[in-house]
């Protein structure tokens, strides 16, 4: 999807630059901070009770848009960042009861396979499609339970009246394209010949349509706050981050020189990533590697706005500062000073309400599919 750079013009004439959330900062040598160096008095634990944010890289200085939201969401009035959170996404409306269905009108292209009779979840798995992708798009396939009227993954034991595929319209890769709709539609022609049962698909020429279309709202919403943290004299080692960022909250992640503080939900994207350079994590004595740069980020579109991932991402980034003893700065070079988190938070507001005035809310589940 492509990006959107926001001018902040207001705040000095600072160009808001773009940064790559997952890029990792070069280390340069130095006088090393062991583990066990005096660390600086230890700052206020961050405090998680304010707003909530958009995917737009945020960076430092005045205000950090690194993918921002359009000049044209100014338009929406901003939500008080105090509120609960914002409108949460409503479930399409259909005519059977959905539970704990991935497909949605939404952001998925959907045919229908109608069968005479009712098949077994023991008769339909084998014969689903092996792969579940078409091109960079993940499609899935829901049975209606004959029983309880709920639309499922197909499940031995069961029984279904129908079936139903969808394809996603959009994710971070781009647009659905007519040679991955036609994929779609091969593999699932299949499963239906297989079935015995008849497929109901769209029109390609919609479906493209409907793709782009959301395609071009997501890239224009699409949004990730980011800051760097500059060491101001001693570079550090990774364990000395490592410790002080655990007074925090963060946790080691699943990549090299990843940290992360964990979201509410098991298996949800983390709240905030703190990232370094990833050779240094894989050096044969990461003690005496030398850190000099770190970044503070969040993923916006799929972050809850009830886990308040602004204000996290503000008071972790100001009380690493302090504690490493580095300065705040956006991938321009400029200064992030406190009053400009006042600014960021601004325009963060705005994107919030647009993608809820789409039933897009952050960290709903059709938000987190289309901006993966």
């Amino acid at each position: 999807m492509g990006t959107l750079q926001l001018s902040l013009a207001a705040l000095g004439g600072v160009v808001l630059a773009a940064i790559v959330a997952h890029g990792a900062w070069t280390a340069r040598r130095a006088e090393v901070k062991r583990v066990t160096d005096a660390a600086p008095a230890p700052a206020q634990e961050p405090s998680l009770g304010d707003p909530l944010p958009p995917r737009a890289e945020a960076d430092a200085g005045a205000g950090m848009w690194v993918d921002g939201p359009p000049a044209d969401a100014a338009t929406s009035g901003p939500v008080p960042l105090h509120e609960p959170g914002l409108a949460r996404r409503q479930e399409p409306v259909l005519t059977a009861r959905r539970a704990g269905a991935r497909l949605d009108s939404l952001i998925d292209a959907l045919a229908t396979l109608k069968l005479d009779h009712p098949v077994s979840g023991d008769h339909a798995l084998p014969l689903l499609p092996p792969t579940r992708r078409a091109g960079s798009k993940p499609f899935h396939v829901e049975g209606l339970n004959a029983e309880t009227g709920a639309w499922e993954s197909p499940q031995a034991g069961a029984r279904y009246s129908e079936f139903q595929a969808g394809v996603q319209l959009a994710n971070r890769t781009g647009a659905l394209n007519e040679i991955e709709y036609s994929e779609f539609v091969q593999k699932v022609q299949a499963f239906a010949d297989a079935l015995g049962a008849l497929p109901d698909f769209p029109d390609m020429l919609d479906v493209v349509a409907r793709a782009r279309e959301l395609d071009h709202f997501a890239s224009q919403h699409d949004a990730q706050l980011a800051l760097r943290l500059a060491a101001r004299g001693s570079a550090w080692s990774p364990g000395y981050v490592q410790q002080h960022a655990a007074r925090h909250g963060f946790v080691s992640g699943a990549l090299p020189g990843r940290l992360v503080l964990a979201g509410a939900e098991e298996g949800a994207p983390p709240v905030l990533t703190l990232q370094y350079d990833a050779q240094a994590a894989l050096a044969e004595d990461p003690s005496q590697s030398a850190l000099r740069e770190l970044t503070l980020s969040f993923d916006v579109p799929q972050t809850p706005s009830a886990q308040h991932p602004f204000s996290a991402w503000c008071a972790s980034g100001e009380a690493l500062a302090l504690a490493l003893d580095a300065a705040l700065y956006d991938d321009g070079g400029q200064p992030l000073h406190p009053s400009a988190f006042a600014a960021i938070e601004h325009e963060l507001t705005r994107l919030y309400e647009a993608l809820a005035a789409r039933d897009l809310a952050v960290g709903s589940s059709a938000a987190r599919r289309l901006f993966s």
